[in-house]
């Protein structure tokens, strides 16, 4: 009769997810801070992590909102459909900090009878907001810069336009930074996504720079064609960022963490064979679902003490690991669904 192991919480913090960083400090903070698989640490951590994500989100809508507003007003006084462009792309940017927020929040409530889970899985529907936002301001930017090119119109203040697009670059790369440092810190793919989304933004927030020195060179197509050149920028974040919500969604994972925590359990002592491994990310935890093979002359608390030690195993080898369900069967007995 297979043994099913009592559930526990398995989380690490940052700095105890055994993804310590490479600066001196992250190293040493790992020496001097103790380590505990407890599930009450495991709460605290998982709030922890939600509480970080919220202020990431914070900071960047109030970074990327700024950065917007002040290229509003030089847009209004220039007429650069570039500068246009640009200006649309940091307020998607800046609005898809929102329902990340609501997600984090919902991913620190308690799971449910009816969501067993939790919440997490709403920070992956953020995701599909950012994927959506990222679509719009791309369709936005093209219809414009395609309209300007068919009809166009001067564009003045040149070197007011310059300044907005490196102080979208500055602005951008800043929250980017952030946003992606944090992201991977938590394990959010959405957030990620978020914060590459904003340093493609820095990187066309330059190539408005381009447009300002076409015209004032007396190319006066060059705004408009780069804000085609932005909008293909766009179209490839896109790309990267809805790969990797979706593969999310469809319950993916890095085949470097099912390779790790295949080898964490399979190197247990007392398990004999693997034969169920599951992984999968709900928001940025991961969930982990195992069933071995043990010697079948074990008594029942000796097959317990062989599922606690793997989970130990697989807290130690998985950054992130919110959660391991281990059962064990005996050697030979027919496999479980």
């Amino acid at each position: 009769m297979p043994h099913l192991h009592d559930h526990h919480d398995r989380h690490h913090e940052d700095g105890h997810d055994h993804d310590h960083g490479h600066g001196w400090w992250d190293r040493v903070r790992h020496v001097l801070t103790p380590h505990s698989h407890d599930a009450a640490d495991s709460l605290d951590t998982a709030l922890e992590s939600s509480a970080r994500g919220i202020r990431a989100v914070k900071l960047s809508l109030v970074g990327l909102g700024s950065t917007a507003l002040l290229q509003l007003v030089v847009v209004a006084v220039s007429g650069s459909v570039a500068l246009l462009a640009d200006t649309i792309h940091n307020f998607s940017d800046a609005l898809t900090a929102l329902p990340l927020w609501i997600a984090f929040l919902l991913g620190r409530r308690a799971a449910t009878r009816r969501y067993t889970y939790g919440y997490g899985r709403a920070e992956d529907l953020a995701g599909l907001f950012v994927i959506a936002m990222i679509a719009l301001s791309a369709v936005l930017a093209g219809w414009e810069a395609v309209r300007r090119l068919l009809d166009p119109a001067p564009v003045q203040n040149l070197g007011w336009v310059a300044v907005a697009g490196f102080v979208g670059f500055l602005g951008n790369e800043a929250v980017a930074a952030y946003r992606i440092r944090v992201g991977r810190a938590i394990g959010s793919a959405a957030l990620v996504a978020d914060g590459h989304h904003a340093r493609t933004d820095g990187l066309t927030s330059l190539a408005v720079l381009l447009g300002a020195g076409g015209v004032a060179l007396g190319l006066p197509w060059a705004d408009p064609a780069v804000g085609l050149v932005i909008t293909i920028a766009i179209l490839l974040v896109l790309r990267t960022a809805a790969r990797e919500v979706f593969r999310r969604l469809m319950d993916g994972v890095e085949p470097e963490l099912t390779a790790s925590a295949q080898a964490a359990v399979t190197g247990t002592d007392g398990v004999r064979a693997l034969r169920r491994l599951r992984l999968r990310w709900i928001g940025h935890e991961v969930h982990a679902d195992v069933s071995v093979e043990v010697d079948p002359s074990l008594t029942l608390a000796q097959a317990h003490e062989v599922a606690r030690a793997a989970e130990h195993r697989l807290a130690a080898a998985v950054p992130r690991l919110r959660d391991a369900v281990v059962a064990t069967s005996p050697s030979g007995a027919p496999a479980t669904p």
